[in-house]
């Protein structure tokens, strides 16, 4: 299916709510790189327009819609699973903008072929191991402060956990947000449960009820 001109308002949330991944292309008439992105967005649908949908609508025309998703300038293109925004591209990275839906149509492959939804598998993540730590890096690799903080501390405990890194699977990295309501990494679950980030392991820590807590 070719890239749709949105209409209004109304046509636009029935994209972006469908069960299918939409490509959304936030433009403008007068921005010459636009109509580059859009040519683009052509070229993928010919090849992935099974699986993903791709839309284009005029950011001034819906400053609303806009404003909401933190458009400062055109073209962006932000990728949507069931009304959830997983992803962005801002500017004209022709490269970012293939590579990130080919990745997101792949997914969609794997979850027709096993009837997985995104909410089963990340319900069947959190439940993989009995703690388990989502961060970015894993254990032997932290990429950042706040996830090297969270295993230093844990560790401590000399319990087993697995790590999953957020950083390669941008559909779980935004999915989890969604699913747990908690915005930021390192996320920590028990039994599937979520217990919280890195404030709340410390606070736990201090009251001596962390390794209690992560044993569940």
């Amino acid at each position: 299916m070719p890239v749709v001109n949105v209409a209004n308002a109304e046509e636009y949330l029935k994209f972006i709510n469908a069960d299918r991944t939409t490509v959304a292309l936030f433009a403008a008439d007068w921005a010459e790189q636009c109509a580059q992105v859009k040519d683009v967005l052509e070229e993928l649908s010919k090849i992935i327009g099974d699986k993903l949908q791709f839309i284009s609508l005029n950011a001034e025309q819906y400053p609303d819609i806009s404003i909401k998703h933190q458009i400062e300038a055109v073209p962006t293109v932000i990728f949507f699973t069931k009304g959830s925004a997983v992803d962005r591209v801002d500017g004209v990275d022709i490269a970012a903008i293939s590579s990130k839906s080919k990745k997101l149509a792949e997914s969609a492959s794997s979850a027709a072929a096993t009837g997985q939804t995104l909410e089963d598998r990340l319900k069947a993540l959190v439940n993989k191991a009995p703690l388990m730590i989502f961060m970015k890096g894993d254990r032997n690799g932290p990429r950042c402060g706040f996830s090297k903080q969270l295993i230093a501390i844990v560790n401590e405990t000399n319990l087993p956990y697995e790590t999953f890194d957020i950083l390669g699977d941008e559909e779980v990295r935004q999915g989890l947000k969604t699913y747990s309501d908690w915005p930021t990494y390192p996320q920590v679950y028990v039994k599937g449960e979520l217990i919280g980030g890195l404030d709340i392991v410390k606070e736990l820590l201090a009251n001596k009820e962390l390794e209690a807590t992560l044993k569940g």
